[in-house]
C-alpha cells in the first residue's frame, strides 16, 4: 500500500495499559448518585494521608488528543472528559475507606447538632440521629475489627489500617471539639475511640502472648515452663519487628505507637513471668527464667530495629525487685552450695590419694595436682553464667563469698597434715601444691572479679602462709645438713676461700632435692633458698666473731665478701634464682668494711639504709665493731645519721632483709 493510499485510512489505537484497578472501572459504570447526608464529591485529587504522605487515589484513563486520523475527511469527535465519581456512606465502607466515611459521618452531625437547633434535631429528625448512630456503630466495630488485626496485615493492606488510626484520631479531635462547646452533645458524645483504640491494641497482645506461634523442634529439650517462656518471648520479638517494620508508618509520630506497644508486651510477658514464679519453681526452671529476665529480654530490645525505636528504660525490670530478689537469692544460694560441695569432692579426692600414698600426677618432669585447675575452672564457670543471670557482676561474686573458708582454709589444713606426717610422698605433694598455690595468686590479682575485695585479700593472705609453710618444708633439710658450714661464715678460717667453696658444694649437692616443681614454682623457691643463705651469711657474719683490725686484714675482708656475693650469686642463677638484688647487699656490706674515711663510711651507710629502711641501729653498730680501729664516737655518728634519714624519709620502694637478720 502506497504512503498516499494509507495516509488516508484512520491510525490504529494501540491498546491502553491496563494500569487501573478494577474497582475504578467498577465504581465509573455505577450510576452516580448524592444525597444532602449521605454522599461527598469525590475529583481524585492528589492529596496529603494523615501527615505520612500521598494516598494515592485511582485516576480517570488518560485520554488520547493525537488521534487526527480521518477517515472521510472529519476530524474525529473528541472524547468527554469523565465526570466526577461520588461516593456514598455505603460504598465508602463497603471499601473500608474508614476515616472518609467516619468524616461523612462527622459532618452530618455537625448538621444535624449544630447547623439546626437542638429541638429541631430531636424531634423532626429522630429518624436521622437513630440513623447516624447506627451508622456509627457499624463503623466503630469495623474500625476495631482493623485494629485488632494490625498484626497479622500484609505490606499492601497497611492502608486500612492507617485509615481506622485516620478515624479515630478524628473521633477524638470531635470529643475535644464538643467538650469546648456550650451546647449539648449527642448521646454517643465523648465516643472515647482513642480508649477504645488502647483497649482493642492490649487485648489484641494478650491474645497473641496467650497463644504464641508453633514452637520450634529445638524445644524438645526444654521444659514445659522453658517452653512457655521461649515461645511468649519468641512472639514478642516477632511482634515487635513488625510493629516497628510495618505498623509504625499506619500512625502519626505523636502517638510513639512502638513505645506503647513495647509497654503492652511489657506489662503482658510481666504478669505472665510473676504468675509462672508463685508455682514454686525447680533450680533449672528458676535460672531459665532470670536469665529471660535479666540477659534475653533486654537482648531483645537491644537490637539495632528495636533499639532505635523504643527506649527501654522506662520499662524496667520484668519482675518485681521483691520477687527478683526472692528468686536471685534462692539462685545464689544453690550455686554456692553446688560450688563448696565440688570444691570438697576435689580436696577429699586429692587427700585420699595422699592417704594411700599415691605420687601426684607429672607433667614434663614436675609434680602436678589438677586442684587448682578444676576449682578455678568451676568458679570461672560458675560466675560467668551467674552475671547473665542475675545481670549483674556484683551479685554474682556473692557466688565467692565464702571461698576462703570453703575452699582456702580446707586446702590450707590438708597441706599442713601432709607437712606435718611426712609421709613419703609429702614432699611430692607440696612440690605439686607450689604451682596451685601460684595458679590461685594469679587468678586472684589478675580475674579480680570473680572475688570481692575482702574475699580476695584473705584468699591471698592465706596462700602467703601455705607458700611460706611449702618452702620452709622443703629448705628446712637443707639448712641442717648445711650447719657444718655456715658456722665457719665470719671466723677466722672463713677468710680463707676453701671453706666457703665447701658450703658452695653443699648447696650444689643438696639442692639436687628440690627439683619436680614446675619451673616458674622452682624458680621461686631457688630465690627464697638464695635469700635465706644471704640472711644466714649476714647474721653470721655480724656476730662479730672476727675482728678486722687494720686495713689489710678490712681489705682482705672486703675481697671475701665480694668474691663470695659474685659466687653464691652464680650458682644460684645456675640453679633457677632471678634474685639479683641479693648480691647487691654483701657488695654494700664489702663497702664499708673497706672504706677508712669515716664521711666514707657514713655516706655508704646512709646508702645502704636507703635501700633497705628495715636496716637498724642494731645492724649498724654490729657491722661496724667488725672494724676495731673505729671508736664508739664514730659508730654512733653514723647511727646518728641513720636516724636522721628514718626522719626524712625515702620515696623509694623499700625492699625488706635486714628484719630477718637477728642480731643481740
Amino acid at each position: 500500500m502506497c504512503l498516499m493510499l494509507r495516509g488516508c485510512f484512520p491510525r490504529r489505537r494501540r491498546r491502553t495499559k491496563e494500569c487501573f484497578s478494577g474497582c475504578w472501572h467498577r465504581i465509573c459504570s455505577r450510576k452516580t448518585m448524592r444525597t444532602d447526608t449521605c454522599g461527598i464529591r469525590n475529583f481524585l485529587p492528589r492529596k496529603k494521608w494523615f501527615g505520612f504522605g500521598t494516598r494515592n487515589q485511582p485516576q480517570p484513563p488518560a485520554v488520547n488528543n493525537n488521534t487526527s486520523s480521518l477517515t472521510d475527511g472529519s476530524p474525529l469527535p473528541q472524547q468527554e472528559e469523565p465526570q466526577p465519581v461520588i461516593l456514598t456512606y455505603e460504598q465508602m465502607f463497603q471499601e473500608k475507606l474508614l476515616s472518609e466515611a467516619g468524616q461523612l459521618l462527622i459532618e452530618k452531625e455537625e448538621r444535624l447538632f449544630r447547623e439546626l437547633k437542638e429541638s429541631d434535631a430531636f424531634t423532626h429528625h429522630e429518624e436521622q440521629v437513630n440513623q447516624l448512630k447506627a451508622d456509627r456503630k457499624a463503623l466503630q466495630d469495623l474500625v476495631l475489627q482493623t485494629l485488632g488485626q494490625s498484626l497479622c496485615l500484609e505490606e499492601d493492606s497497611l492502608a486500612g489500617l492507617t485509615s481506622a488510626v485516620k478515624a479515630v484520631m478524628q473521633e477524638e479531635d470531635q470529643d475535644l471539639l464538643w467538650k469546648q462547646r456550650d451546647q449539648t452533645p449527642p448521646s454517643w458524645r465523648p465516643s472515647g475511640w482513642r480508649k477504645l483504640h488502647d483497649s482493642t491494641l492490649l487485648s489484641l497482645v494478650k491474645e497473641r502472648m496467650e497463644n504464641p506461634s508453633t514452637p520450634s523442634a529445638c524445644q524438645i529439650k526444654l521444659t514445659t515452663i522453658q517452653a512457655d517462656i521461649t515461645n511468649m518471648g519468641r512472639q514478642l520479638k516477632e511482634d515487635l519487628l513488625s510493629v516497628v517494620g510495618g505498623v509504625k508508618r499506619c500512625y502519626p509520630q505523636e502517638m510513639d505507637i512502638c513505645n506503647f506497644y513495647s509497654k503492652l508486651y511489657h506489662q503482658t510477658l510481666s504478669a505472665s513471668l510473676m504468675n509462672i514464679a508463685d508455682f514454686g519453681l525447680v533450680d533449672k526452671d528458676r535460672t531459665f527464667l532470670l536469665r529471660w529476665v535479666n540477659e534475653y529480654y533486654p537482648e531483645i530490645l537491644a537490637k539495632p530495629q528495636l533499639h532505635s525505636e523504643i527506649d527501654s528504660g522506662p520499662l524496667g525490670k520484668l519482675l518485681p525487685e521483691r520477687l527478683l530478689k526472692s528468686l536471685e537469692d534462692e539462685y545464689l544460694s544453690n550455686q554456692q552450695g553446688e560450688l563448696t560441695t565440688i570444691i570438697c569432692r576435689v580436696l577429699g579426692e586429692e587427700r585420699e590419694k595422699w592417704n594411700k600414698g599415691e605420687e601426684p600426677e607429672t607433667e614434663d618432669g614436675c609434680f602436678f595436682s589438677p586442684v587448682a585447675y578444676d576449682i578455678i575452672q568451676l568458679i570461672n564457670g560458675k560466675v560467668t553464667s551467674s552475671t547473665k543471670v542475675l545481670g549483674d557482676p556484683h551479685k554474682a561474686q556473692r557466688i565467692t563469698c565464702h571461698i576462703s573458708k570453703d575452699l582456702m582454709d580446707r586446702y590450707k589444713s590438708f597441706q599442713s597434715d601432709v607437712i606435718k606426717q611426712n609421709k613419703a610422698n609429702s614432699r611430692s605433694f607440696i612440690k605439686a601444691n607450689l604451682d596451685c598455690i601460684k595458679q590461685f595468686s594469679e587468678v586472684l590479682n589478675k580475674e579480680r572479679h570473680l572475688f570481692t575485695e575482702d574475699v580476695r585479700k584473705n584468699c591471698l593472705r592465706v596462700l602467703t602462709d601455705m607458700k611460706q609453710s611449702a618452702h620452709t618444708y622443703l629448705l628446712q633439710p637443707l639448712h641442717e645438713r648445711l650447719k657444718p658450714q655456715y658456722r665457719k661464715l665470719g671466723t677466722s678460717d672463713w677468710l680463707h676461700q676453701s671453706e666457703f667453696k665447701e658450703l658452695l658444694d653443699g648447696i650444689n649437692k643438696e639442692g639436687q632435692d628440690l627439683q619436680g616443681s614446675t619451673e616458674s614454682c622452682h624458680k621461686e623457691l631457688m630465690g627464697q633458698l638464695e635469700q635465706e643463705v644471704t640472711v644466714e651469711y649476714v647474721r653470721r657474719l655480724l656476730k662479730g666473731k672476727v675482728k678486722l683490725k687494720d686495713k689489710m686484714q678490712q681489705l682482705k675482708a672486703y675481697l671475701t665478701v665480694k668474691d663470695n656475693a659474685e659466687n653464691l650469686h652464680h650458682l644460684f642463677v645456675q640453679m633457677g634464682s632471678e634474685e639479683d638484688w641479693l648480691k647487691e647487699i654483701l657488695f654494700k656490706i664489702a663497702e664499708v668494711l673497706k672504706l677508712q674515711d669515716l664521711p666514707a663510711i657514713q655516706m655508704q651507710v646512709v646508702l645502704l639504709g636507703t635501700d633497705y629502711p628495715d636496716l637498724s641501729e642494731k645492724h649498724v653498730l654490729a657491722l661496724l665493731k667488725l672494724k676495731t680501729d673505729l671508736t664508739k664516737a664514730d659508730r654512733k655518728s653514723a647511727t646518728d645519721i641513720l636516724h636522721t634519714l628514718r626522719e626524712i624519709g625515702s620515696n623509694t620502694q623499700p625492699r625488706s632483709f635486714f628484719s630477718l637478720v637477728q642480731v643481740k
